[in-house]
């Protein structure tokens, strides 16, 4: 994985098995109770071509303050090269104060599969048909 990140902003694994890398802001600011704002990180990629890079919520961040991913999972292309920004939600009724360096998120990389599409008429039956949300009528 090619790599272009400010000093001490590069993604770190904390923990050895761990599949996600922390991705820290660059900025500090403040996100107001029920607002969303963009934060930088200051890093940018280049992932080899079948790969995505999906930017998860921080779970320690999620349960004590309600800071969570607004796309989660966000999606880095293989062929983006910008920096990565997070979409960051402040879903409690408290403002919450990130300082630079705090972690705000974490990357995943994982193997994508490209569909080549089909045209049809009509789809094969299945067990589930067409049913959606709330199909099995049970919550």
């Amino acid at each position: 994985m090619l790599i272009i990140a400010q000093d001490g902003f590069e993604p770190i694994y904390a923990k050895p098995g761990d599949a996600g890398c922390d991705l820290r802001s660059t900025q500090q600011l403040m996100i107001a109770a029920g607002e969303r704002m963009l934060v930088r990180t200051g890093v940018k990629l280049a992932m080899p071509d079948g790969y995505v890079g999906l930017v998860h919520p921080r779970s320690g961040l999620a349960a004590k303050s309600g800071i969570t991913v607004l796309n989660a999972p966000g999606t880095v292309d293989a062929g983006y090269r910008g920096e990565i920004m997070v979409t960051l939600l402040n879903t409690s009724d408290e403002d919450f104060q990130i300082e630079a360096g705090d972690r705000i998120a974490q990357l995943l990389f994982q193997k994508v599969e490209r569909a080549r599409f089909i045209s049809v008429t009509e789809l094969p039956e299945s067990s589930r048909g067409a049913t959606g949300f709330g199909s099995t009528g049970k919550a």
